[in-house]
C-alpha cells in the first residue's frame, strides 16, 4: 500500500466526521448561515497566506529541483489564485477585512510554518497535503449530492471540485507518495502523524466557523 493510502485510511473518520458537519451540510444545500460564510472566509484568508509562506518555505528547503518547482507553484497558486477568490468573497459577501484571527486559524497557520521550518521536509510535504485533498474530496462530494441550483456559495464549491484543482491536488500526493518511498519507516510515521494533525485541524476549521469560535478575551 502506498504512503498516501495508507495515510488516507488512517484518517477517514475524521473525513466521514467532515462530511457530516453543519457548516459542510448547510454549505451543499445552500443554507449556511451567511454569518458563518463571512467568519470562514476572513479565517480562510488569514489561513492561506499563512500556508502559501508554509509552501515556500517547503520549496526552499527540498531536495529536488523537481520539488522546488511544485512548491514554488503551490504557493503562488495559494498566494495570488486563491487569494484573488477570497477577494471577490470580500466584496460580493460584505465581510470587513479586519476582523480578528480566531484561534483555530492562528494554530493551524503556525503548526504549518513550524512544521515548514523545523522538522523533516518531508513530514513538512506531509503536513500541507491535507489542506490539497481533503478539500478537493469535501469539494467533489458537495458537486455530487447538490440538490439546489442558486447556491449562493456556488462560487466556492466550483473552485475546489474543478478539475485544475484536482490536477495539483494530484501532483500534492504523488509527490508525498515519492518522497515517502525514500525515508525510514520511523520517518515515514512522522510523515503519517503530520498528515493525521493536519486532518483534525481541518475539521476543527470549519467547526469553529460554525461555533464562530474566537479568542476568549
Amino acid at each position: 500500500m502506498s504512503w498516501s493510502k495508507e495515510s488516507w485510511k488512517r484518517i477517514e473518520g475524521i473525513y466521514t466526521e467532515i462530511l457530516n458537519m453543519p457548516f459542510i451540510t448547510q454549505l451543499t444545500e445552500g443554507t449556511l448561515p451567511l454569518e458563518q460564510f463571512q467568519f470562514y472566509v476572513l479565517q480562510d484568508s488569514s489561513y492561506l497566506e499563512n500556508f502559501g509562506r508554509a509552501l515556500a518555505l517547503i520549496a526552499a528547503r527540498a531536495h529536488d529541483v523537481e520539488d522546488i518547482l511544485t512548491f514554488t507553484r503551490f504557493a503562488e497558486g495559494a498566494i495570488v489564485v486563491e487569494n484573488a477568490l477570497h477577494e471577490s468573497f470580500f466584496k460580493e459577501f460584505n465581510i470587513d477585512k479586519t476582523g480578528p484571527i480566531g484561534p483555530t486559524s492562528h494554530h493551524y497557520a503556525h503548526f504549518l510554518k513550524s512544521t515548514a521550518a523545523l522538522d523533516q521536509v518531508e513530514v513538512a510535504m506531509a503536513a500541507v497535503l491535507p489542506c490539497f485533498w481533503i478539500y478537493k474530496k469535501v469539494g467533489d462530494k458537495i458537486l455530487k449530492n447538490q440538490k439546489t441550483k442558486n447556491n449562493p456559495y456556488q462560487k466556492w464549491i466550483d473552485t475546489y471540485a474543478g478539475e485544475e484543482f484536482g490536477l495539483l491536488v494530484d501532483q500534492a500526493i504523488k509527490t508525498c507518495d515519492r518522497v515517502a518511498a525514500t525515508c525510514t519507516s520511523q520517518q515515514q510515521e512522522r510523515m503519517h502523524a503530520a498528515f493525521y494533525t493536519a486532518s483534525q485541524l481541518e475539521f476543527m476549521f470549519w467547526d469553529s466557523a460554525s461555533a464562530l469560535r474566537k479568542w476568549p478575551f
